[in-house]
């Protein structure tokens, strides 16, 4: 009999958590039930994923509901996402869904489609989160999941003040001996469509028409780097895109932009999805053109051709493309080479020592 009531006990409890109670804290009872704690996930987050991916999380409380834009390996900033909520501890993320067609007739019409979700589990423990990334198998056999693991971001410091920086050498990162001493393809599975000729590093990613498309390398520096400037010529052709990689997670953006308006995905000296220069100072296609940046304390400068397109402004996490996460530990300088064909010349970086 003793038995029988303490399995009547139980099962009260289960049967009350199941009707919402769970969340709360049952003082009377004296059992202690976690509350889902939103607080502990808000703020930013940068994380690892797959083999070599980087991605980067904000969280934010809004009137009467979380929202989260979320950076996926790489893409750009995504802005708002489907659902954000916290439940038993754990932060849920919505993607958009996938939809894929299951049959066809026999003129390959679709006959059957549906849309299969894609969603981000996470657990926070201290300023640590990790968790997967889950995708249901179209088959119906289980779960495609990428393991993510990752840390929270310290707030961002004011702006500081450059006129009081200090310098180091300044160090040539292209040298003129007609190859690539100093830099590897990051990447080393794909095509290196990089070459060094009189001081210029070119990239080519050539392509042949009607056979299969041929992927290309990034390159990046042998040598890592904490705060610094960063001087160069850049000639992008028409129809361009590229990018330099500050510490390999912060990406200014270099593309033929001299016809388009400003943004910060597509114009020359933007941080990629982040943010967009002041002003317009391209030149033309096909023309050399200057770039001056300075990284410090998480801020960016960017002066294109001479001029002040982006001026001390905070850049909070990496950008698509990155191949770190951690704004703490120095990285290499490194260059987009898997779009399309560009020049580069005469850079030269200068190491901030204070």
């Amino acid at each position: 009999m003793k038995s029988l009531t303490t399995f009547n006990l139980l099962l009260v409890i289960v049967l009350g958590c199941f009707w919402g109670s769970c969340s709360e804290r049952k003082q009377d009872s004296g059992i202690a039930v976690p509350q889902n704690d939103v607080s502990s996930y808000l703020g930013q987050w940068t994380f690892d994923f797959g083999q070599r991916s980087v991605g980067w999380l904000q969280v934010r409380q809004e009137v009467g509901y979380l929202d989260a834009d979320l950076m996926w390996g790489g893409g750009g900033v995504f802005y708002g996402l489907p659902y954000v909520y916290v439940a038993g501890g754990n932060l849920y993320l919505g993607r958009n869904s996938r939809n894929t067609v299951l049959t066809r007739d026999g003129g390959g019409q679709p006959l059957l489609s549906r849309s299969y979700p894609a969603w981000i589990e996470l657990t926070r423990e201290g300023d640590s989160i990790s968790g997967y990334y889950l995708s249901p198998k179209v088959d119906g056999t289980g779960l495609d999941s990428i393991y993510i693991r990752g840390a929270k971001l310290p707030e961002m410091q004011p702006a500081p003040d450059l006129s009081k920086l200090s310098f180091g050498e300044p160090v040539r990162l292209i040298r003129n001996n007609g190859d690539l001493t100093g830099w590897r393809l990051i990447e080393e599975d794909l095509k290196n469509g990089w070459t060094m000729n009189d001081g210029v590093l070119t990239n080519n990613p050539v392509q042949t028409e009607g056979e299969e498309h041929i992927r290309y390398g990034n390159l990046r520096t042998e040598d890592v780097y904490e705060d610094f400037n960063l001087k160069l010529e850049v000639n992008a052709p028409r129809g361009s895109n590229s990018g330099v990689y500050l510490r390999g997670m912060y990406e200014v953006q270099v593309a033929d932009s001299y016809d388009r308006p400003l943004d910060w995905g597509g114009s020359m000296g933007a941080i990629f999805t982040r943010i967009t220069p002041t002003v317009k100072a391209e030149k033309p296609a096909g023309e050399w053109q200057d770039l001056d940046i300075t990284l410090y304390k998480r801020h960016i400068t960017v002066k294109l051709n001479g001029v002040t397109i982006i001026e001390n402004q905070p850049v909070y996490g990496a950008t698509g493309g990155a191949i770190q996460s951690d704004i703490t530990a120095p990285g290499p300088i490194y260059l987009q080479g898997d779009h399309t064909a560009i020049s580069y010349r005469n850079i030269v970086l200068t190491p901030i020592i204070n």
